[in-house]
């Protein structure tokens, strides 16, 4: 097994002395294993699974011969996005075949023992979050990011099949980012160019990610020069960005993140590999890059990608309270269920719906036909504008939240250009 040591229960699992679903999972943690050159497996303590999400039967097929073969989650295990808001399914827009298809996968899941949770942002439930250093085998690029960078936790890039085989052998290669040593930072970007004003708007952040990433690669990132009161909430823009137009599974960012108390540590007594000063015109550039549609007319506007947290909710209210959606624009809104009882116990979902502001939970609107008149759609994520003209085969305009907001009331897109002045 190239170097590979198991325990003996590992062994066992392997054998099929637990019963074959978890003989599969372990088959394929252990190919997992031998594939990144790991010398043995580590516990986990948690799994996010991202197999949750209908890519077509394949995705099914696994689901079914892991849960049918008595494969169980060992380990607290919580859902990403799956293909259906189960709260709104007359909200899906695709094949009713794909659509029944899409609940039994996530139903399966369900059986396995997995949390019903549907958010790609399992970090915002309070009795999921990892504690700093703990080893953890999460899917979905953002989750990831944000464990390694935010929480400090360890998870390597898991993605769909090796998330749920690790959720049912309570194991994971001991390889990657759960090691010292590919921890370590190796880009380093400095802000020092980037005036205070506009580091202190939201709006800057996924852009900040998205141009990252991009420079970045896979490698490990470096970011002098935030404020070191930057909340979770830009954090989660910035990572989600540079996950995807990147591969970043974890940054540093000096004097706030839980590595990098200073940029020797971050770094790992290390010199950097390269050193990118950041601009003006480096990030008006990223910016740009972000929007497809350059002209005014609008049909949706789409927020919570990742998913909304409670905080953006508060941002987010008085900017639409008392005003109306234009007729002529949906403005969606994703979360978890998790953070809309908590919106509903505020009674702000109200104050939404009065708006005309439609809150998706369970999916997300760039992974699944939702938005009613597909055309030209605004949001501030760097991750959704990133993905959606792919996915959707739609134009999409980049903007902050005020401004996705007003331009959803005025049915047009609406630009504040004194933002990047």
């Amino acid at each position: 097994m190239s170097g590979l040591k198991l325990t003996g229960a590992d062994r066992e699992a392997l054998e099929g002395g637990e019963g074959p679903g978890v003989q599969l999972a372990m088959r394929v943690v252990v190919a997992m294993a031998e594939a990144a050159g790991a010398r043995a497996l580590l516990d986990v303590s948690s799994a996010h699974v991202d197999g949750g999400l209908y890519h077509g039967r394949a995705s099914l097929d696994f689901a079914e011969r892991l849960a049918d073969g008595g494969a169980r989650a060992v380990i607290p295990t919580t859902m990403n996005v799956g293909s259906l808001d189960l709260l709104h399914p007359h909200w899906f827009r695709g094949d009713p075949a794909i659509a029944d298809a899409a609940r039994r996968l996530m139903d399966r899941y369900v059986e396995m023992g997995c949390r019903p949770t549907w958010t790609c942002a399992p970090y915002q439930i309070a009795d999921v979050r990892p504690a700093r250093g703990a080893h953890v085998a999460w899917a979905e690029s953002n989750a990831i990011v944000f464990a390694n960078s935010v929480l400090g936790a360890r998870t390597d890039r898991y993605g769909d099949f090796i998330d749920i085989c690790a959720a049912v052998t309570g194991r994971a290669p001991a390889a990657g980012l759960h090691l010292e040593e590919h921890r370590r930072g190796e880009v380093v970007f400095d802000l020092e160019a980037i005036p205070e004003r506009l580091l202190a708007e939201d709006v800057l952040y996924p852009v900040l990610g998205h141009l990252v990433g991009r420079a970045a690669g896979t490698a490990v990132p470096v970011l002098t020069g935030l404020p070191p009161d930057v909340g979770e909430d830009r954090l989660k823009a910035l990572g989600a960005a540079a996950a995807s137009s990147g591969a970043v599974a974890l940054f540093h960012a000096v004097g706030v993140t839980p590595e990098a108390a200073t940029l020797g540590e971050a770094l790992g007594g290390n010199a950097a590999s390269r050193i990118v000063t950041v601009t003006m015109d480096d990030v008006r550039a990223a910016r740009d890059e972000l929007s497809t549609w350059h002209e005014a007319s609008l049909t949706a506007v789409s927020l919570g990608t990742p998913h909304f947290s409670l905080s953006e909710f508060e941002r987010l209210l008085p900017l639409i309270a008392g005003r109306r959606v234009h007729d002529d624009v949906e403005l969606y809104v994703s979360t978890g269920r998790d953070v809309l009882a908590r919106v509903e116990d505020r009674g702000w979902h109200t104050t939404l719906q009065q708006a005309g502001v439609r809150v998706v939970t369970d999916t997300c609107t760039y992974v699944t036909p939702i938005i009613e008149h597909p055309g030209p759609v605004m949001t501030n994520s760097g991750k959704w504008a990133y993905y959606a003209p792919g996915n959707l085969g739609i134009p999409v305009a980049f903007g902050s939240l005020e401004e996705c907001v007003r331009s959803a009331v005025l049915g047009r897109v609406w630009r504040d250009e004194r933002l990047w002045s």
